[in-house]
């Protein structure tokens, strides 16, 4: 058996920043989503897993067993702007038809899948990779703006919108919200599945972007090469 080793060069990993956000509005006959569009102007996108509480059960005066309960995965995203696609997500619809400009609250918001990127460090290089975040079945909760007035220090507005998901099937697991992709746990010999991934994704000259489901991810990478 090998010794423990602690700090080795390499090791002192760490995670940041985040970029490369891509939104996919839901169809509207529940067949999946649409093309993605991308999210600029994201700031930060804070997630949020809760639930799986445990409840002790007792019988003849000891404790008999634990029940853990389901988990849920929630998030807050947060940004300057967002895509024009997520009005329909925040419950905002046009009311000029073809003439745009108009638009009212309080509409059915529409179910949408989220992608973005983490930066992964380690203390001998910066940009060691990066990990690529899904979240599916997403839903946005009302959230409030402020608008102040301009003065000598003049800021911009944040939006934010906290999400609730609900899981997508998952071959041989448990259904899941959230997948993540670490780029630095690929080998050479798989960098082109994971490149036919990220075209998948973010799309190429001749291909829309779509979001991929986990079974569909699975399968790219047990595809021979």
């Amino acid at each position: 058996m090998a010794k423990l080793e602690w700090d080795k060069a390499g090791t002192h990993t760490y995670e940041n920043g985040v970029d490369h956000g891509v939104l996919y509005v839901a169809n509207e006959d529940g067949s999946g989503y649409g093309k993605g569009v991308a999210w600029n102007g994201l700031t930060s996108v804070t997630e949020s897993p809760s639930g799986a509480d445990v409840t002790a059960l007792y019988a003849d005066n000891i404790k008999y067993l634990s029940l853990q309960a389901a988990e849920d995965f929630g998030a807050t995203i947060e940004c300057y702007t967002y895509p024009e696609e997520f009005e329909e997500c925040d419950g905002t619809k046009e009311l000029g038809g073809d003439v745009k400009g108009v638009t009212i609250t309080q509409q059915p918001r529409k179910k949408f899948a989220l992608c973005y990127r983490t930066k992964v460090g380690n203390d001998i290089n910066q940009d060691a990779g990066y990990k690529i975040h899904i979240i599916y079945g997403c839903l946005a909760a009302p959230s409030e703006r402020a608008y102040e007035s301009i003065n000598d220090s003049p800021d911009a507005i944040t939006f934010s919108y906290e999400i609730s998901t609900t899981p997508v099937e998952v071959t041989g697991f448990k259904p899941t919200a959230h997948l993540e992709i670490d780029t630095t746990k690929f080998a050479e010999s798989n960098k082109a599945k994971l490149q036919k991934i990220e075209d998948a994704l973010y799309g190429t000259s001749d291909k829309e972007p779509m979001v991929l489901t986990p079974d569909e991810i699975v399968n790219i990478l047990k595809a021979a090469a």
